[in-house]
């Protein structure tokens, strides 16, 4: 149960960083904004498969 609450608030990290990075500085630029959100998402996926993923 525990693992399952740190991956969705994992998830719910991702999706805030997300929206706030799209609301501050993409609001009108969609490839750029497409570019950011695939970047971010990189990252954490890499982070999670780094640091939270069972060996």
């Amino acid at each position: 149960m525990g693992r399952q609450v740190a991956v969705v608030l994992y998830v719910v990290a991702m999706a805030a960083v997300i929206i706030g990075v799209d609301f501050m500085f993409f609001r009108n630029r969609f490839w750029e904004r497409l570019a950011a959100n695939v970047g971010i998402v990189l990252v954490f996926g890499a982070f999670y498969f780094r640091f939270l993923s069972r060996p």
